[in-house]
């Protein structure tokens, strides 16, 4: 496969080949730092973080799930939650934009062919980011794609327009999901500047503000044989490309959580002024405040166990994809996804209930945390999973296969 000629129009330096997961969870935890430092003020002024994003690249981060029969880290689902979830709490928006990369990397390990593993596994090493172009207006349902691949000569041609593209904006790589002429979905890698690609930076979310999830329209782009993957088959079988995709969800929501709950700490205890009939001398020393900053504490540190119970099973899944197993990994995620929604849409509440007034000043942007939140946790219906876990016990049904469960 011989690709890279035209693979990017940017040069970056070579990323970062991590030895560890606890190298790769210290590298989050120190360019969480630095992101943390503007991120208000890229949400303010709908600043897209592209050297925050080559920053990411070049740290190595992207690609720690490559397996390491290809020469990656491949670290534990868990390790990547939290490696999501602290990138997340720095800034909502750079949370979630490796999100399709990852889940790009899962379908590329599931059905890929080994020359596409070994070329695509390698331009990731490399730090080459995959963006997503997947989802569609205008459809039946989300599960449903007008975008069309048909055969031309030795390669294909895709025409099409894309919504939500998150990452696209960022990408090497746009990853084109289209049906082929038997309706089955497939996921075509096509280099960044191709003819016929045009990226739209029309996101205006009042949340994750700064994803880049614009429209990208699709005009008879060519795209090589050898560059298609069959990405109907990941669902025809018993895979984790779903619970991968989903537990990293889980971590951005996670992330949220724990940023709004750091406010709601730091405020109350600096600025936030008791109620009149407490009886105490502090906002932190009053007792219901002190029993709802516990509350949250709590449901935040269930969450994360929680994740990390389900990040173990999706792990045992990859390694053997039984139906059992990527059930239960499965189950395990929607779990997941479901306590870490509810976390960050409390915890984000939470923050103004308890720092009261003055919280909700313009300059401080302490809505932003909110607006993330309810932004992102809109992705997937959590009362869909609650219909998914229940059905399974109560009828045996088995989850369906697909990129949301």
């Amino acid at each position: 496969m011989d690709l890279a000629v035209q693979q990017t129009d940017r040069i970056r330096p070579v990323a970062v080949r991590l030895a560890s997961e606890e190298e790769a969870i210290a590298t989050a935890r120190v360019l969480a730092k630095q992101f943390a430092e503007s991120a208000s003020s890229r949400d303010t002024d709908r600043l897209l973080p592209h050297a925050e994003l080559d920053a990411l690249s070049q740290s190595g981060l992207l690609s720690i799930t490559v397996p390491s029969e290809y020469g990656g880290l491949d670290v534990s689902n868990a390790v990547l939650a939290e490696v999501t979830a602290i990138l997340a709490e720095a800034d909502g928006s750079i949370g979630q934009i490796p999100q399709n990369h990852f889940y790009i990397l899962e379908a590329l390990r599931v059905d890929g062919s080994e020359e596409q593993k070994r070329f695509f596994f390698g331009r990731a090493l490399a730090g080459d980011r995959f963006g997503n172009a997947l989802s569609e207006k205008g459809t039946k349902t989300v599960g449903h794609y007008n975008t069309r691949i048909v055969r031309e000569g030795l390669g294909y041609r895709i025409n099409g327009r894309k919504y939500y593209s998150t990452g696209v904006i960022f990408a090497d790589w746009i990853t084109v999901f289209a049906l082929d002429d038997e309706e089955r979905l497939t996921m075509s890698f096509v280099p960044r500047g191709t003819e016929g690609i045009e990226i739209v930076d029309d996101w205006d979310g009042f949340g994750q503000r700064t994803t880049g999830s614009g429209t990208t329209v699709l005009s008879n782009v060519y795209v090589r044989a050898d560059a298609v993957v069959s990405h109907q088959k990941g669902f025809e079988r018993p895979t984790t490309i779903g619970s991968v995709g989903q537990i990293i969800h889980a971590g951005v929501d996670l992330g949220i959580a724990r940023a709004a709950f750091a406010e709601t700490v730091e405020f109350v205890k600096t600025n936030a002024r008791p109620w009149m009939n407490s009886g105490v001398e502090r906002a932190s020393e009053d007792p219901l405040t002190i029993a709802k900053v516990g509350q949250i504490a709590i449901r935040l540190e269930a969450a994360t166990a929680v994740v990390e119970r389900a990040g173990r099973k999706v792990d045992i899944a990859q390694i053997d994809p039984s139906e059992a197993n990527v059930v239960a990994a499965t189950l395990a995620v929607a779990t997941a996804k479901v306590l870490t929604t509810e976390i960050a849409l409390e915890a984000s509440n939470t923050l103004f209930e308890l720092a009261g007034t003055s919280s909700v000043r313009v300059g401080l942007n302490l809505d932003r945390h909110w607006r993330n939140a309810r932004t992102h946790t809109l992705h997937d219906p959590v009362r869909w999973k609650y219909h998914v876990v229940g059905n399974y016990y109560l009828n045996d049904v088995t989850p369906p296969k697909n990129g949301a469960l």
